[in-house]
């Protein structure tokens, strides 16, 4: 019973060092998004649901931080397995720890970074950044209050199965400069046939793209509270963190030609819409 009992407890130690370690970075150095704000309080709604959904799926645990000078060093680095972003602006990171971050820390096996929404609205004007993250911010048509249909190109990817082949949501919807559809893997795209308004270029949503041998993988919705208590999205995040972690199989390979054919269908819908 003894050694039964010894054994149990080395399992659920084993289990728990097993657990991915999250660096959240939620720091606004240009506009502050409701869902992480913290009002006073401890954390903020995108926070508490990535620190719910880390115990709830016994995955992860998270270090939520609104201090990237703090926490984005070389020396912490050291502490995480996946960052997280969920930003704005020119973080106040130093150059030595932000050169780190992007050629070293992230491009190890098993590392990753997620950036979620405005994590795109970052470090704008440092190509570096946006050469890692896939493009930048520049507007959204589509706003909060706004219902989109969003059209998902590979639902048997892991990271896109829980939202089904088509699927309507309010949020707030990016489009973006800098794009380089020849470096992502794009996975859902605005449906421009079925959003008002209508825009004759591809507005992709979500994408994955390999980085060394590290992952990376956006997603832009986010923008409302309530995004973060979606079952759609969270399963898309756990399955995001599980592919990081090598359990699941999702293809990183760039299909630029998806973006070729979203763009003209794109302008084909603009002009029926006209």
């Amino acid at each position: 019973m003894c050694f039964s009992l010894v054994c149990l407890a080395i399992a659920n130690v084993s289990s728990a060092a097993e657990k991915s370690r999250v660096l959240m970075l939620t720091q606004s150095a240009g506009f502050t998004h409701g869902s992480v704000n913290r009002n006073g309080k401890d954390l903020a709604p995108a926070e508490i649901a990535m620190v719910q959904l880390g115990q709830s799926t016994d995955l992860f645990a998270v270090h939520c931080s609104q201090d990237a000078t703090a926490d984005l060093t070389k020396e912490n680095l050291k502490n995480y397995d996946i960052v997280m972003f969920y930003t704005t602006g020119a973080l106040p990171i130093h150059a030595n720890d932000m050169h780190y971050f992007l050629n070293i820390w992230l491009k190890q096996k098993g590392h990753g970074f997620m950036a979620f929404h405005s994590g795109t609205d970052t470090f704008g004007d440092y190509e570096p950044y946006w050469d890692m993250v896939g493009g930048t911010f520049n507007g959204h048509p589509w706003g909060s209050g706004t219902k989109v249909t969003i059209s998902v190109h590979e639902p048997d990817h892991p990271t896109m199965e829980s939202f089904g082949k088509e699927f309507e949501i309010q949020d707030e919807i990016y489009q973006y400069k800098n794009w380089q559809p020849e470096k992502v893997r794009v996975l859902m795209s605005l449906n421009m046939a079925k959003c008002k308004p209508s825009k004759p270029y591809h507005v992709p949503v979500a994408w994955v793209k390999s980085y060394g041998k590290g992952k990376v993988y956006v997603n832009n919705l986010g923008h409302n509270e309530g995004s973060w208590a979606d079952e759609r999205y969270l399963k898309s995040i756990t399955n995001a963190v599980k592919w990081m972690r090598g359990e699941v199989e999702g293809n990183s390979t760039p299909n630029p030609e998806l973006s070729a054919a979203q763009e003209q269908l794109a302008k084909e819908s603009a002009e029926t819409a006209q």
